[in-house]
C-alpha cells in the first residue's frame, strides 16, 4: 500500500502538492555585513512578492580550520577562513531582521551552520534550513530536528542514500516535517547541471514535499521547470546589484528579476491548474455550440430507414441537441417513427 504524500505547515502556509509554491528569496551573505543593506533586501523581497526571506548564520571558526587554505573557485585572494569570517552575520541581527520581515508579512528564517546558531534562531523562526554542505553533519541535523520545527534540507552534492540518511536522522528525533530541495552546489550552476527531475525522484521515493534551490544565474528556466514538475518550494539567491563586492552577488538575480520570477511562477500555477480533468467553465458556451450530434441531412419520411445518406454527425450551433455520435451504430438501419425535416435532431423516440 502506498504511503500518502506528506504536507507540512510553515506558519499559515501549507507546503505540499496542491498548494501554491512557497517562494524563498535567499539573501545568504549578500548583506555584505551591513544591517541597513539586509533590511533593504527584505524590502526588495517584499516588493517582489515572495513568501519568505532567508539568511545564513555561520561562523568561520565553526566551518573551517584557520589553515584550511584558499578556495580555488572564488576569485578572492584570501583564505577561505578569512572570507567566511568577513561574511558572518551577527546573532544580534536576528530579532531585528525577524521583526522587519514580520511587519511586512514575510516569513523569516535562516540556515544555521552550528548548534549555537540554531539555538539563537529558535525563538524567531518557524522553519529551519540545512544547507547542502551540512547534509552529512549528523550532530547539527539531529540538534535542529529535536526542535520539532519543519526542516528544509538542501541536497546539493548528495546522492539518494545520503538524503535518506539525513531523513533518518530527523525521523530518529521524532521530526517528520522535512522538505527536500534539489540543488546543484556550483556557483553559478550551469542550467545543464540542475537536474530538476530529481525533485520528482525524491518526492516519489520519500513521500515528502520537494522543491528547488536554484544557483543558476537564469531567473526563470530552473524555477519554471521545477514548478511545472510539482515543486512545493523554490529558493533563489538574490542581490541588490550584481556589481556589489562579495562571492555570491555575481550569480544572484537582481530584485527586478526576482519579481519577474515570482510573477512567472504564479502565472504558471494558474496554467497548471489542479490536474482534475473536467470541462472548464469558460468552455461552456462553445461546448453547447460546437459539440456534434446526429441530425437529418435531408427530409426523412415516416418508416424510411436511417442511413449514412440521410443522417450526419454535425455540430449543433443554435439547434437543440440530438442523440450523441456514440449512439450512431444503434440508429443506422432503424426506421423513422415520424416525418423528420432536414436539419432536425434525431432523438431516441424517432427510432423504431
Amino acid at each position: 500500500m502506498s504511503v500518502a504524500m506528506r504536507t507540512i505547515r510553515i506558519g499559515q502556509r501549507v507546503i505540499g502538492l496542491g498548494s501554491p509554491c512557497f517562494i524563498v528569496a535567499e539573501v545568504g551573505s549578500n548583506h555584505n555585513g551591513s544591517l541597513e543593506q539586509a533590511l533593504a533586501m527584505i524590502d526588495a523581497a517584499k516588493a517582489a512578492n515572495v513568501d519568505a526571506v532567508k539568511f545564513q548564520n555561520f561562523r568561520a571558526a565553526k566551518l573551517y580550520p584557520p589553515n584550511a587554505g584558499m578556495c580555488d573557485y572564488l576569485p578572492i585572494k584570501k583564505s577561505i577562513y578569512d572570507i567566511m569570517k568577513s561574511m558572518e552575520m551577527p546573532f544580534e541581527w536576528i530579532p531585528i531582521l525577524a521583526d522587519h520581515c514580520k511587519t511586512r508579512g514575510l516569513v523569516f528564517f535562516s540556515a544555521p551552520f552550528d548548534e549555537e546558531a540554531a539555538d539563537a534562531l529558535e525563538p524567531y523562526v518557524p522553519v529551519y534550513k540545512i544547507a547542502s554542505y551540512e547534509i552529512t553533519h549528523m550532530p547539527l541535523i539531529r540538534h535542529v530536528a529535536r526542535k520539532r520545527k519543519p526542516v528544509i534540507l538542501s541536497t546539493g552534492t548528495a546522492d539518494l542514500d545520503e538524503v535518506r540518511q539525513a531523513l533518518d536522522w530527523c525521523h530518529a528525533e521524532g521530526n517528520d516535517d522535512v522538505i527536500l530541495l534539489q540543488c546543484t552546489a556550483s556557483y553559478p550552476a550551469p542550467l545543464t547541471s540542475l537536474n530538476v527531475r530529481a525533485l520528482v525522484t525524491m518526492r516519489e521515493t520519500f513521500r515528502v514535499p520537494t522543491g528547488l534551490s536554484d544557483h543558476s544565474r537564469d531567473a526563470l528556466v530552473g524555477p519554471m521547470a521545477a514548478v511545472a514538475l510539482g515543486a512545493s518550494v523554490v529558493e533563489k539567491h538574490f542581490t541588490l546589484s550584481n556589481s556589489l563586492p562579495g562571492p555570491d552577488h555575481g550569480y544572484a538575480v537582481e530584485a527586478d528579476e526576482l519579481a519577474a520570477m515570482v510573477f512567472a511562477i504564479r502565472k504558471l500555477e494558474q496554467v497548471l491548474g489542479n490536474g482534475e480533468k473536467v470541462r472548464q467553465s469558460v468552455e461552456r458556451d462553445l461546448h453547447a455550440f460546437a459539440r456534434r450530434y446526429i441530425y437529418a441531412t435531408e427530409t426523412i419520411r415516416k418508416g424510411e430507414i436511417f442511413t449514412n445518406n440521410n443522417l450526419g454527425v454535425l455540430r449543433r450551433g443554435q439547434l437543440p441537441p440530438g442523440l450523441e455520435p456514440r449512439q450512431w451504430d444503434s440508429v443506422i438501419g432503424r426506421k423513422a417513427a415520424r416525418d423528420i425535416e432536414e436539419g432536425s435532431p434525431i432523438e431516441k423516440a424517432d427510432c423504431l
